[in-house]
């Protein structure tokens, strides 16, 4: 099912499922924590996932507000990713689905 399709729902269960539901997602929130990170810190403490993979999920989470995208005007560019209260909000849960045994 497409994220197009699940946001139709109007469960609570969708709507999470439609932000987190993939594979990446959660990783990348357990990755960021309580800190700022840059793209390339990202890639290299998730070196399994490609770049455009990468770039894809960062962005679908930026627009699903479980992350803030912060530009740093410099040379050369800067650009950091942390969580928002509501990606903060996921950490709990993620923890207790790391302690779940199937």
């Amino acid at each position: 099912m497409k994220k197009n399709e699940l946001m139709k729902y109007s469960c609570p269960l969708g709507k999470a499922m439609s932000a987190l539901g993939s594979k990446w997602k959660p990783i990348i929130v357990l990755v960021i924590k309580d800190r700022k990170l840059r793209f390339g810190e990202l890639a290299v403490r998730i070196n399994v996932i490609s770049r455009k993979v990468l770039t894809d999920q960062l962005r679908e989470m930026q627009a699903d507000g479980l992350i803030i995208r912060e530009e740093f005007k410099e040379l050369p560019p800067r650009v950091e990713y942390s969580l928002t209260e509501k990606g903060l909000a996921l950490l709990p849960i993620l923890y207790l689905l790391e302690e779940w045994e199937a």
